[in-house]
C-alpha cells in the first residue's frame, strides 16, 4: 500500500473510511480490516489514492483488452492467404490492408 494525497499536500497521514476494527473487552485495539478500498488526507481532507494498486490496474485492464481484441480468419483479397487477424490490420504476407466483417 502506498497511500498519497490526491490534492498533492505532503501530508502523511490517513484514515480508511471503510474499515472494521476490532476490540477486546476493555476496548483495547486487536486488529482491523478494510472492507473497501476508500482514504482520507488527514492533512486537508481530500481523498486519497493507493499507488500500490495500479500495477494491479493496469494487468487487469491489460487482459480485458487483450479478451476484447477481435481475431478472425481472414482471406487476402490480394495474395488469397488465409490469416488470423486483429480488426483492421495489414496482411502478414502482402501488407494490403484488410477489414473484418
Amino acid at each position: 500500500m502506498l497511500l498519497v494525497c490526491s490534492h498533492r499536500c505532503g501530508g502523511a497521514l490517513f484514515r480508511a473510511l471503510f474499515a472494521e476494527v476490532e476490540l477486546d473487552a476493555s476496548g483495547a485495539y486487536q486488529d482491523h480490516r478494510v472492507t473497501q478500498p476508500g482514504y482520507v488526507c488527514l492533512n486537508c481532507g481530500a481523498p486519497a489514492l493507493d499507488l500500490g494498486e495500479v500495477p494491479a490496474a493496469l494487468e487487469e485492464e491489460a487482459r480485458e483488452e487483450e479478451a476484447a481484441a477481435v481475431k478472425a480468419d481472414v482471406l487476402c483479397p490480394v495474395c488469397e492467404t488465409m490469416v488470423q487477424l486483429d480488426a483492421n490490420m495489414e496482411c502478414p504476407n502482402c501488407g494490403s490492408p484488410l477489414e473484418v466483417a
